[in-house]
């Protein structure tokens, strides 16, 4: 399930006046996204990538000039070609290759897809729909992204402990 363009950030809003944004980062950090010297198949040019102190970061684009320009970027994802990042060391994965995986259990019995990927400062949390959705209760949740709850994955499916999709 590669995908050829890879979101490492999105812009929550302006940042004062001169035009920077406010971005969630969604990968490694803001070391990480200021390897890059564009965004969005060269829409974006960073010019400074800062953290926000908040777990976020503040950037400045040299395509944004002003407050109204930067508000107007709320929303946008910050994205890079998979070929710019580094190749995987075995056990990691980037997050975009974890959503859409159908979910099973170590029983094989079919559980539902994995829609998102989390990280409260812990440990990645992956959010699987139920499918089919329950007539009661809630239509997803979440398990830890560690040995005890993820027991394998690939580019088709995702193989969780049966404990972990009561």
């Amino acid at each position: 399930m590669a995908k050829d363009r890879i979101e490492l950030a999105a812009i929550t809003g302006a940042h004062g006046v001169a035009g920077e944004v406010r971005l969630k980062l969604f990968g490694e950090g803001v070391e990480a996204l200021s390897r890059h010297a564009a965004f969005n198949e060269g829409a974006l040019t960073p010019l400074k990538i800062r953290p926000d102190g908040k777990g976020g970061a503040i950037a400045r684009f040299t395509e944004v000039a002003s407050r109204s320009e930067a508000e107007r970027l709320r929303g946008t994802v910050l994205t890079v070609p998979r070929a710019a990042l580094p190749p995987l060391e075995e056990g990691e994965y980037y997050h975009a290759d974890l959503i859409g995986l159908a979910v099973e259990t170590d029983a094989g019995e079919p559980v539902g897809e994995v829609i998102a990927v989390a990280n409260f400062g812990a440990s990645d949390i992956v959010e699987i729909r139920r499918d089919p959705p329950p007539a009661k209760g809630p239509a997803t949740f979440m398990v830890p992204m560690t040995k005890a709850a993820v027991l394998t994955w690939d580019a088709a499916r995702m193989v969780i402990a049966a404990p972990f999709a009561e």
